[in-house]
């Protein structure tokens, strides 16, 4: 029997007619549709004039586990699968990763049809560096482990993307405040593409002063990368310390990269390691 396959749609993030022809013809054929919220992707097709041919069924972070083993048998027995979140592309902080890794073991067919995705279309309206980010995901609930992830970015020289509850916007904000300073750009993004789309660019403080009132919506928050802090000399004798104990300039630069966020490229320091040894 000839194996299905495994399709990731991106849906739009909110005006329908964002979604590609090929989202929508997999819509229309799927024998499977597996749905982060069946009653979003019912409406979606509705608004798309699309009639489901195939079984809908619900597919989300508490049930995705349990769903995984049942979905790959019956791509196993032929049937094509499609998998959708709320809004955006699966996967990005949204379910699928299990099920994706589960057909990549077993072999199975994979595609994806590319769409919207709030994480590159925050950036791209930000108007802040695109050439190198991060993701985050959602920022940390919590106010201690907030505090202790906003200084992992304090030096972060990329750009960062994270997603935010607008219920807990304005105390992060506030927290980025205290750890990153008020001067660091950003720009919050609320209901993208949405009727009610706004793109709010300015510095911590003031995004923070304007937050504090409270906001509505789904929430997308862009971040300016840090300048690095770590001076070049200090890295070199870190460097020539972990040399001394018989490490490889080479090896010793790349470890001494990696445990220190925002410092130079591994290049840089090598050179500068021998720039500072005495010349024969």
């Amino acid at each position: 029997m000839t194996p299905g396959k495994l399709l990731i749609g991106a849906t739009p993030l909110g005006l329908p007619s964002d979604a590609s022809a090929r989202l929508i013809t997999a819509l229309q054929t799927a024998d499977i549709i597996a749905a982060e919220d069946t009653r979003r992707v019912r409406a979606l097709a509705q608004a798309l004039g699309v009639r489901p041919a195939g079984r809908i069924m619900s597919f989300f972070d508490q049930n995705e586990a349990g769903r995984v083993p049942g979905l790959v048998d019956e791509i196993a027995a032929g049937a094509t699968v499609l998998v959708v979140s709320d809004a955006g592309m699966p996967l990005i902080n949204d379910p699928g990763y299990r099920l994706v890794a589960a057909c990549i073991e077993a072999g199975w067919p994979i595609s994806c049809l590319p769409g919207p995705s709030a994480v590159t279309t925050a950036l791209a309206v930000s108007g802040l560096a695109s050439d190198r980010f991060c993701f985050e995901g959602f920022a940390p609930r919590k106010h201690g482990a907030r505090l202790a992830w906003l200084q992992t970015l304090a030096a972060e020289p990329r750009t960062t993307v994270f997603f935010e509850s607008p219920r807990r916007l304005a105390e992060t904000l506030r927290d980025a405040v205290d750890v990153l300073g008020p001067a660091r750009r950003a720009v919050v993004c609320r209901e993208l593409t949405k009727t009610h789309e706004e793109i709010r660019r300015g510095s911590l403080a003031e995004l923070a002063e304007w937050a504090a009132d409270g906001v509505l919506g789904e929430i997308t928050v862009v971040l300016a990368g840090g300048t690095p802090t770590v001076e070049l000399p200090a890295l070199v004798a870190e460097v020539e310390e972990l040399v001394a104990d018989g490490a490889r300039v080479k090896d010793a630069c790349a470890q001494v990269i990696a445990a220190n966020p925002g410092a130079p490229s591994r290049r840089e320091l090598y050179d500068a390691v021998l720039r500072a040894r005495p010349t024969r």
